[in-house]
């Protein structure tokens, strides 16, 4: 092991500890636990053995990339190699079929923020069909120039409050809204929290390009999601329940994927979260 090796490891040792003294105590046990992957990684760039408690096991088969067929959205990106420009990261589009499959066909209103040059507002419309209504945000005045019958562009900054009060009396509610813009914390997050208030029952945010570790878009995302483990107003009644919080009420669930986090809102309101027992032979320990 060489002298460089060693220095380098010993940084990113010294750089860990300090990242992990950000983290509350309770938190603190899963943070190590990133840390330490991050770190055998690092380590193994630099060709020494990493550390591990467990030996990793392979990929199954069913799980497997090369295994994998391409749906919709990554064939006609893949057919798509002249005219306006798409430029997605590939591992979005399972997400994306996974959680917009269930609009294709149907009279769907679409919004992307983030237009650049055209090509997945054509993308949208060929996968959602004919009677899907698409809309288009961006800064550029450029972008003027991707409106027809079937898209509406509007120029704007995600970052303006303003801007989103004033698309949402002329635009209305909408079924999906793909966050693609600046991809600066502070756009998504005003992005996300103005996005909430034009999604219909049902409806699907989705952000993308959230890169880097300890992004504090990502922690912003994960303080929204501690919302959803809420457990503070018990039911009455020998039932184990709870009173739904306003975030169980109105989210379905959260959804993380490299790059990307996907939030589904629920078609009507919980009002309460319960945990039925059926049976009649019990354990007397609990």
């Amino acid at each position: 092991m060489d002298t460089q090796a060693l220095s380098s490891a010993n940084i990113a040792r010294r750089a860990a500890q300090r990242v992990l003294g950000v983290f509350p105590e309770r938190h603190r046990r899963g943070a190590l636990s990133f840390i330490r992957m991050t770190l055998n990684s690092r380590l193994a760039l630099l060709g020494m053995k990493a550390y591990t408690r467990t030996p990793l096991r392979p990929a199954s088969a069913e799980h497997s990339e090369d295994r994998r067929l391409p749906g919709r959205l990554e064939q006609y990106f893949d057919a798509h190699t002249e005219g306006y420009g798409i430029w997605k990261w590939r591992h979005y589009f399972d997400a994306y079929e996974r959680h917009f499959s269930r609009f294709v066909g149907k009279r769907v209103r679409i919004l992307e923020i983030g237009i650049y040059s055209g090509g997945s507002l054509a993308m949208w419309r060929d996968y959602f069909g004919s009677d899907s209504e698409i809309y288009g945000v961006d800064i550029e005045e450029a972008c003027r120039a991707y409106a027809d019958e079937c898209v509406g562009i509007f120029i704007g900054d995600q970052a303006d409050r303003k801007f989103w009060r004033d698309l949402q009396q002329q635009l209305g509610t909408v079924d999906i809204v793909i966050d693609d813009g600046g991809h600066e914390p502070h756009q998504q997050m005003i992005t996300l929290e103005e996005s909430l208030r034009l999604l219909r029952p049902g409806g699907v945010y989705v952000c993308e390009d959230i890169h880097g570790t300890l992004n504090p878009f990502m922690s912003y995302i994960n303080g929204f999601a501690d919302g959803l483990n809420g457990a503070d107003k018990r039911l009455d009644g020998e039932e184990l329940g709870y009173k739904a919080n306003a975030i169980q009420s109105a989210v379905h669930s959260i959804h993380h994927y490299p790059y990307l986090v996907v939030i589904e809102m629920r078609a009507g309101p919980m009002r309460e979260l319960r945990a039925p027992r059926h049976g009649t032979q019990w354990q007397p320990f609990l």
